[in-house]
């Protein structure tokens, strides 16, 4: 086992659940990496190459299911765990269509957070 830590990327334009992810995370020994938005979403994952990826549905500008397809069809990046995460009802039709392996529904808990996380990573 490395002691290099795992790394994730939080994309959503709440800065609210950002800081809490954030906070959440690095307690938990994740480098985090929070975006506001998913312009250049292949350039700044490939910068970072996290171990797991945390995507919202509202995500300026693209969105999130388009922003999840572009890193799904992209070689360097299509196996990185993809955990979608909406407040929308939907949501599970949301991530299979993004192509997300997982997803997340807001409001979340924190246990919900870290159960799946673990679930991909």
């Amino acid at each position: 086992m490395s002691d290099s830590k795992r790394k994730i990327i939080v994309f959503d334009d709440d800065e609210d659940i950002l800081s809490i992810c954030n906070y959440i995370l690095e307690e938990k020994g994740w480098e985090v990496h929070t975006f506001t938005d998913c312009n250049l979403i292949a350039e700044r994952v490939s910068g970072i190459m996290p171990d797991v990826i945390l995507m919202d549905n509202w995500i300026p500008d693209g969105g999130g299911i388009i922003a999840t397809q572009t890193l799904k069809k992209d070689e360097r990046l299509k196996r990185i765990p993809v955990i979608y995460f909406s407040a929308n009802s939907d949501i599970q039709l949301l991530a299979d269509h993004a192509g997300a392996e997982t997803y997340l529904a807001k409001p979340f808990d924190l246990d919900e957070l870290e159960r799946v996380i673990s679930s991909v990573a």
